[in-house]
């Protein structure tokens, strides 16, 4: 088996044995980035030279016994994450030349943990997008078929982790953006609880609904990430007081008795008939291993998109008035004046998407119009939450599809922005509702990755990565991975 086909527990092992070790690991992966990212355009930044050091030290570590299950091993992060030294764009022309002068959380655990950092991944521009075309640098391309996209806004973190370019990747979920590009790579994909991650330096597009996860290729390997990933930050004012369980600990558990909630409403129209056959084998699947299922209903659930759209674009529209010409970021050539400095260097800075969520998150707020939509879109969220809520008092886990088609065509959706905002029909109500859910893969339709979601309680992931763990024993789906890598 080559290095790159392994999981992170199979590498861990194998370097704790001293079958190889972590600056030969490295150097594998940054052989094949060289060798497939120039088609694939899943990575923004490659830091060689830093990877490689991080390797040595991780070594070092292992030699002297002090290592932990993630030393030594090559991941790479989205370009969302500020890292100190290195460019962190946010797939932006706006942050193309910033680089960042401190670590985020999420960054400063995982080099704490020993871990060594390939580089920053494509992402859809300021995390805007369901299909990773919005990036300053270009679409990124789905290595199961290079003329489909990978799904957004963590597009190149799921293109990277799916060609095996890095053992694993990090991504951030504001309405998706990690379990629908899983679900379209055929990989692993976890949004955790708001709150279970810190957001300290990960760079904000909606602040309510932004959360980091792992992207890998199994449940193991993502409990694996966010045993390190996970816990309380006091830096960051929307970090949870939550203790953080042993989530590889509990993957053993039996699913006999389960209960899986079913939403009537997943499975209507707009579902492509051959997705939801994956999907209904699966629980299929899940019923062999003891499981239970019960028909729920979230009634609300189709006021999400709506509601989604009015409470993310306000809030990217106040979180993106920092980036204004003056303090950092674009800047404009010979402004006339002040006013002409921000009008250009926001026109010049921002793409089309980013000014569109920005107009609309302005008029939302604006005098006259937030009772009408905002606030509205506030009190929509609580029924959806509510409608959660009810649901897990009769049930443990909710199932259902991450995505109602498998991927798209580079090109087919950009000129129509509602149906693009559609594919995140199943995966929004999710973060309207700070609740964690997972992709994770099931059989494929015509040689194109199907996710199923897994959606839990709060703070419940370890009982979702058991879901997923006991699933994946059973079936082999999740080891398959595209032709060529």
């Amino acid at each position: 088996m080559s290095l790159h086909e392994k999981s992170i527990a199979e590498l861990a092992a194998g370097l704790r044995a001293k079958a190889f070790s972590s600056v030969e690991l490295t150097r594998h992966y940054l052989r094949r980035i060289a060798a497939h990212d120039a088609t694939l355009n899943s990575f923004i930044t490659v830091t060689e030279e830093q990877a490689l050091e991080q390797a040595a030290a991780a070594d070092a570590r292992i030699q002297a016994g002090d290592a932990g299950p993630l030393s030594g091993i090559p991941l790479a992060q989205k370009d969302i994450f500020c890292t100190n030294g290195v460019r962190t764009s946010c797939g932006s022309k706006m942050l193309d030349r910033f680089i960042a002068p401190y670590d985020a959380t999420v960054i400063e655990r995982f080099k704490a943990a020993g871990a060594v950092m390939l580089g920053k991944t494509n992402m859809d521009e300021f995390a805007m997008g369901s299909s990773n075309e919005t990036s300053f640098y270009g679409p990124v391309r789905n290595p199961w078929n290079t003329e489909l996209v990978p799904g957004g806004s963590s597009g190149g973190s799921a293109a990277a982790a799916a060609a095996r370019l890095c053992a694993a990747a990090t991504g951030t979920d504001t309405g998706g953006s990690i379990r629908q590009p899983a679900a379209l790579c055929n990989l692993t994909g976890l949004k955790p609880t708001y709150g279970r991650i810190s957001r300290y330096g990960m760079i904000a597009f909606a602040s309510s609904l932004d959360q980091a996860g792992p992207i890998t290729r199994s449940a193991e390997d993502a409990a694996t990430l966010l045993q390190v990933m996970a816990g309380f930050d006091p830096r960051d004012s929307t970090s949870a007081e939550e203790p953080v369980p042993d989530y590889l600990a509990a993957l053993g558990d039996d699913l006999k008795g389960l209960k899986i909630g079913l939403p009537k409403e997943y499975f209507g129209e707009g579902l492509d008939p051959a997705v939801a056959k994956a999907i209904e084998a699966a629980i299929e699947e899940y019923k062999r291993l003891g499981a239970e299922v019960v028909e729920i209903s979230l009634p609300n659930n189709g006021l999400a998109v709506p509601a989604y759209y009015v409470v993310a674009p306000a809030e990217c529209s106040s979180n993106l008035a920092r980036f204004d010409g003056v303090r950092f970021g674009h800047r404009c050539a010979d402004p006339k004046d002040l006013e002409d400095l921000y009008k250009r260097s926001r026109g010049e800075g921002f793409g089309d998407e980013v000014k569109r969520r920005i107009l609309v998150g302005a008029y939302a707020l604006s005098a006259g119009y937030y009772d009408a939509y905002y606030l509205k879109a506030q009190q929509v969220r609580h029924l959806i939450a509510d409608d959660f809520n009810r649901a897990f008092e009769k049930v443990d886990v909710i199932m259902g599809p991450a995505s109602p088609t498998t991927a798209f065509k580079l090109g087919e959706k950009t000129d129509d922005p509602v149906q693009m905002y559609l594919s995140d029909i199943y995966t929004i109500a999710v973060n309207l509702a700070g609740l964690p859910g997972m992709s994770i893969p099931v059989e494929p339709v015509d040689g194109r990755p199907v996710g199923l979601q897994i959606i839990g309680n709060y703070f419940d992931e370890a009982r979702l990565l058991n879901v997923a763990h006991r699933f994946q024993q059973a079936t082999e789906w999740h080891r398959q991975g595209p032709a060529g890598y």
